[in-house]
């Protein structure tokens, strides 16, 4: 008989943990952390016991205070990789957000390109969360790395795990090649890219991106999902990221939330509600959406009094100088806006420079007439699948930029090209005289299509091909003995991570 295989563990590989150190009145304690990322992977189904590695971030001073904090991060199968404050600085601020990210996303003009000391640290610090995986790792054990900030750590784990089962999936666009070859490290990042067995991608485009980059730079084989790398395949998967959308059903329709919708409905007096959430964040295209409203109302005046744009802008990255420009900018754009369209009764923008508690906001969600979701460019953009899932009532309108990759499967929504202003203009006034029979229509389909690719979807099908033996080896092992699929049993992941506005 075959002996019995143990089952292997999910080694997931982050720039931050699912929770984060932060000092309390008592002492240093342990919060969720923001981001889509600990949202989607919340109710990943693992295989036995899971880790995840990632930066804490700052442990706080004196030996007993980090022991407690090293104890608690135990428990939750959490393993700290410890970056210094000028660590952060160049790996964090100055290469993956003040050059991968802006490039990542087409706008050249923020793109860093004289950040080589950047770009030392940023592969350095890589290099340090390989070996703290290598140092974790077990036989048998699956690698899923996450994102733009550990492109290298893929080939790094690989040149001394060489048999590992490793998985890769980028959470931003991957640009077109003609974009990603502009910049000066890009044979190293594909490279980097390329060890890992599996590389995943929110949509089609991205994947046939990445893949024309690879022939055009590295001079490699590579078709729509594989890239040939002589003995070995790295096979390129299309796994869209979704939500929860189960939990935000049974939120939206508590009796709390319900009442604090119905008190913002109140307040609002009848004034069509317009949202706007996101993370105060150039690519979000905030200011271009504030443009927007005020054309309209430039062009139809008698909605001064009859609109009312709720703006909410999480702080973001204020370290860097582009984000503090642009929190200038915005700030300058809405003054501007209600003192030319305000009345002595209401003003027509309202921004809230904050984050605001998940039941706050699923309340949002419920109250607004119409969702803005009209990003420049984005991997996917998770607040606009929240705001479908919260409408449980099927009705409601969602504006969304042709630009973010939940434009592939959110085809009831009003599609936009978020740089034609007198387009959006136009496509606003529509959504505000949607009948209901069409809302309807629309958010059934976009409802339907949540559901379909919710988080849970996402992390059991992208580990379950990782876990599919690589191509070239399946024949050799067709007929070992215990060579069965791996299960994935059900059950929650480490802490529970409430949903949050996504990066």
């Amino acid at each position: 008989m075959a002996s019995e295989t143990a089952q292997a563990r999910l080694l997931i590989v982050a720039n931050r943990l699912p929770v984060t150190v932060e000092d309390g009145p008592d002492g240093p304690r342990l919060e969720p952390s923001a981001g889509g990322l600990a949202s989607a992977l919340r109710d990943v189904h693992t295989v036995g016991e899971t880790l995840w590695l990632g930066w804490p971030g700052e442990l706080p001073r004196g030996r007993k205070a980090r022991q407690l904090i090293a104890e608690r991060l135990g428990e939750l199968g959490a393993i700290p990789v410890q970056l210094t404050r000028d660590e952060v600085a160049r790996y964090y601020d100055g290469f993956s957000n003040g050059v991968l990210w802006p490039l990542f996303h087409y706008l050249l003009d923020k793109v860093r390109l004289d950040a080589e000391r950047e770009w030392e640290v940023y592969r350095a610090v890589n290099r340090r969360f390989a070996d703290e995986v290598v140092r974790c790792h077990r036989p048998g054990d699956l690698i899923w790395i996450h994102d733009y900030q550990l492109a290298l750590a893929p080939a790094m784990i690989r040149e001394q795990l060489p048999e590992a089962r490793i998985g890769f999936f980028l959470h931003i666009p991957f640009p077109a090649p003609e974009i990603f070859r502009i910049l000066p490290w890009r044979s190293a990042i594909l490279e980097g890219m390329l060890g890992a067995d599996l590389i995943g991608f929110h949509v089609a485009e991205y994947r046939d991106n990445f893949a024309a980059a690879v022939t055009q730079v590295l001079g490699l084989p590579a078709d729509d999902d594989s890239v040939a790398l002589g003995s070995r395949v790295a096979r390129l998967g299309i796994h869209p990221v979704g939500i929860d959308a189960e939990r935000f059903d049974a939120l939206t329709d508590r009796p709390d939330v319900v009442a604090r919708a119905e008190a913002i409905r109140a307040d609002a007096g009848g004034r069509t509600i317009v949202l706007g959430v996101d993370r105060l964040d150039y690519t979000k295209g905030i200011p271009r959406r504030l443009h927007t409203i005020n054309r309209l109302l430039e062009e139809a005046p008698q909605l001064r009094d009859q609109v009312r744009f709720v703006q909410i802008a999480v702080p973001s990255r204020e370290r860097v100088a582009a984000y503090a420009e642009l929190q200038r900018d915005v700030n300058e754009l809405v003054g501007r806006i209600n003192a030319r369209h305000g009345t002595t009764s209401s003003v027509p923008v309202h921004l809230l420079y904050r984050g605001l508690p998940i039941e706050e906001l699923v309340a949002l969600y419920r109250a607004a007439d119409v969702m803005l979701v009209t990003p420049l460019r984005d991997g996917m953009n998770l607040v606009a699948k929240e705001y479908v899932a919260a409408r449980t009532l099927n009705n409601g309108v969602l504006v969304l930029s042709e630009f973010a990759g939940a434009a592939a499967t959110m085809t009831g929504a009003l599609m936009v090209n978020p740089y034609d202003l007198e387009s959006m203009r136009a496509t606003l006034a529509r959504a505000f005289a949607m009948p209901p029979g069409e809302q309807r229509e629309r958010m059934t389909t976009m409802r339907a299509a949540v559901r379909e690719h919710s988080a849970r979807s996402w992390a059991e099908g992208f580990v379950a091909e990782l876990a599919r033996p690589p191509a070239s080896a399946v024949e050799a092992l067709a007929g070992a003995q215990g060579s069965g699929p791996i299960e994935l049993p059900r059950g929650p992941l480490l802490v529970s991570v409430p949903p949050t506005v996504h990066g």
